[in-house]
């Protein structure tokens, strides 16, 4: 098939639009990706580069056959994900789970793009989306999405903008914990792709110090928003103190949980609850606290930060912060190749779907890249079945998934990609000796399951749908 020499723009250089970039290039498309840093940053990014980490440097559980993520980076390797590649390549130890040094991988991503021959990219803000006769375009702008350019897309849409807001977890300098009281140790000294079994540094807490911190933080200063700005939270990012404000004991069954856990200065003492910090750069001179995405101001969070024992005198290369996101409602405007609708030259990939993740947000820009490619070629854009995680995903943005038991529907939000979203499928529930599974153990024979079939699926759909 004659590949096609008219380039395709994506607007937006981060997880999405990179990922979108990379398979449109390798599939032999030319492809102009704008970004607007560093002309314009926002009030998140500090650099200029593509997929820049913004939130967490965790792509979660690499777990391919017990956990959906995982198995999601493993159909994203399947496909030849620029993503997953530079993340695997700068893995840094984090137990079970897949993180990165943040600078190195997103200046690894930066390099590729930079180097491919038939990749452009174009510094700048664009303010208005290209009409149909300058070609097929992809917005994988984000959740920071400029005013003007959001502006442009709800003309476009005529929908009413919905919002919600991520917290960012605070970064601590390595040499600045106590170590006399904090320790390294994965939760079950679980190994990951990169991990020891101890590759988390932990601070517990008793419990008159775990309820002194939880007042301190409930009681601290925190950003105000205006009436029409008021946040819309999604679950799995919440800020500390607003899983504090749900109950006493909800961040203990979060991220403070003290469970798998052991304090060598204390054995003989079961901590209350433990706070947990994840390494964020190749040298391990910076770690980040997991789950402590915070509302707070800068002058309340080094205050109350510096209460953890073993954060007492914690120098913080950054501290949290909080940023708008904003999506679309998916399952009305888009069809089922990501495309506007109302405008099929325009399609969008990445959190501005209502996708939730640094990896889902990859992942659907990928697919994005190849119905593009597939239609330049003149071929079908295939959706991937919904037994895959792209699948899975797929069907969730554009509303596969929005009926409820009783058959009515309810209203599209953020999700991550978990099992829940897959079809039922056959699994054992016996034994090999022939006695029944119960529990957990049926629980994991279940997810064994989905995921070597999202596998075998994969693997087939990509044979079956070539485009370069």
């Amino acid at each position: 098939m004659t590949q096609s020499n008219k380039s395709v723009r994506i607007i937006g250089a981060g997880l999405a639009g990179s990922e979108a970039a990379w398979q449109l290039a390798n599939a032999g498309i030319p492809v102009t990706l704008h970004e607007m840093r560093p002309n314009r940053s926002t009030d998140a990014h500090l650099t200029d580069h593509c997929a820049e980490l913004v939130c967490s440097n965790s792509f979660r559980s690499d777990d391919h056959e017990a956990n959906a993520v995982g198995l999601l980076h493993q159909e994203m390797r399947e496909a030849g994900s620029l993503i997953m590649a530079c993340a695997d390549a700068n893995s840094i130890p984090a137990g079970g789970a897949l993180a990165v040094a943040r600078e190195a991988f997103s200046e690894a991503v930066t390099e590729k793009l930079s180097s491919h021959p038939l990749i452009v990219i174009e510094r700048g803000e664009l303010d208005s989306l290209p009409s149909a006769d300058e070609g097929p375009c992809l917005v994988a702008t984000g959740p920071l999405t400029s005013e003007a350019l959001s502006k442009s897309i709800l003309a476009l849409t005529g929908e009413e903008s919905l919002a919600f807001y991520d917290a960012i977890a605070p970064i601590i300098h390595f040499d600045s914990i106590d170590m006399d009281k904090a320790w390294f140790q994965s939760r079950y000294d679980k190994k990951g792709p990169s991990g020891t079994g101890a590759d988390y540094i932990n601070c517990a807490m008793n419990e008159a110090e775990y309820t002194a911190f939880l007042e301190a933080m409930l009681s601290a200063d925190k950003a105000e928003f205006k009436e029409w700005e008021k946040a819309k939270y999604f679950d799995g990012c919440l800020p500390i103190e607003v899983m504090a404000e749900r109950g006493r004991d909800t961040p203990r069954y979060g991220p403070m949980k003290p469970v798998g856990l052991t304090n060598p200065h204390k054995p003989d003492e079961d901590p209350f609850a433990v706070v947990q910090l994840r390494q964020d750069n190749k040298l391990g001179t910076l770690f980040n606290i997991v789950g402590f995405q915070t509302k707070m101001k800068y002058g309340a969070q080094a205050e109350v930060f510096r209460m953890i024992p073993g954060l007492e005198n914690a120098q913080f290369a950054r501290l949290g912060g909080i940023h708008r996101n904003t999506f679309l409602n998916s399952p009305k405007l888009l069809d089922e190749s990501l495309r506007l609708k109302s405008h099929p030259h325009l399609r969008f990939a990445g959190q501005i779907t209502g996708c939730e993740g640094y990896v889902e947000s990859a992942s659907i820009g990928l697919l994005a890249g190849r119905f593009i490619a597939a239609e330049m070629h003149e071929r079908a854009a295939v959706p991937p079945p919904e037994t895959t995680a792209f699948g899975a995903l797929l069907a969730h943005i554009t509303g596969g998934h929005l009926i409820d038991s009783n058959g009515g529907k309810r209203s599209f939000q953020p999700m991550n990609i978990n099992f829940g979203l897959f079809p039922p499928v056959e699994f054992s529930r016996r034994r090999e000796d022939g006695s029944k599974m119960r529990g957990v153990e049926k629980q994991l024979s279940k997810k064994k399951a989905l995921s070597k079939r999202a596998l075998d699926d994969t693997k087939a759909w990509l044979d079956a749908i070539q485009i370069s």
